[in-house]
C-alpha cells in the first residue's frame, strides 16, 4: 500500500487511514484515552515489540495525534498525550467497537462503554448532523 499517496490523496477516508489504519495505532490511541502516557504503559498493554511501539509512537506524534513531553531530564524520559486531533479520533474508536459488539461478540465476555460519571452503558452512534439521521441508514453520494 501506498501510504504517501494515500496520505495526501483526494478521498478523507485514505487519508485518515494513511495515519491510524493500522490496528497497533488504533490500540495506542485506545490506550492513551484510558490514561497511559509512557511507553512502558503501552508496551505492558499491549504487548507489542519495542521498535514497532517506537515506530507507531513517533508517527502518531508526526500526525499530530500525540504530543511528546518531556517529564524527566535525567535520565531523559518522555511521556504522550492526546492532542485534539487525537481526542477527535477517540468516537471512531468507539464506533469500531461498538460494531464489533455487535457483529462479533462471539463466546469471550466483551468490554462495555460506560458513562464515567454516571456509569450508564454508552452505545455510540454516528449521525448526520444536519438531519440528526443515523449514518448508515441513507443512501449517501460522494461529489467531487
Amino acid at each position: 500500500m501506498d501510504t504517501e499517496k494515500l496520505s495526501c490523496g483526494p478521498c478523507p477516508i485514505g487519508r485518515g487511514l494513511a495515519r491510524v489504519g493500522d490496528a497497533w495505532s488504533m490500540l495506542i490511541l485506545r490506550d492513551a484515552a484510558l490514561g497511559a502516557t509512557r511507553f512502558d504503559q503501552f508496551r505492558a498493554s499491549l504487548g507489542v515489540a519495542p521498535n514497532i511501539l517506537s515506530r507507531r509512537l513517533k508517527a502518531l506524534t508526526d500526525d499530530g495525534l500525540l504530543e511528546k513531553r518531556r517529564y524527566s531530564e535525567r535520565p531523559p524520559r518522555d511521556e504522550y498525550v492526546l492532542t485534539a486531533a487525537g481526542r477527535d479520533f477517540l468516537p471512531v474508536l468507539q464506533l469500531l467497537g461498538a460494531w464489533a459488539r455487535k457483529h462479533h461478540a462471539g463466546g469471550t465476555p466483551m468490554t462495555r462503554l460506560v458513562d464515567a460519571e454516571t456509569g450508564a452503558d454508552v452505545h455510540p452512534m454516528a449521525i448526520d448532523a444536519a438531519t440528526g439521521a443515523p449514518l448508515g441508514t441513507r443512501p449517501l453520494r460522494v461529489i467531487d
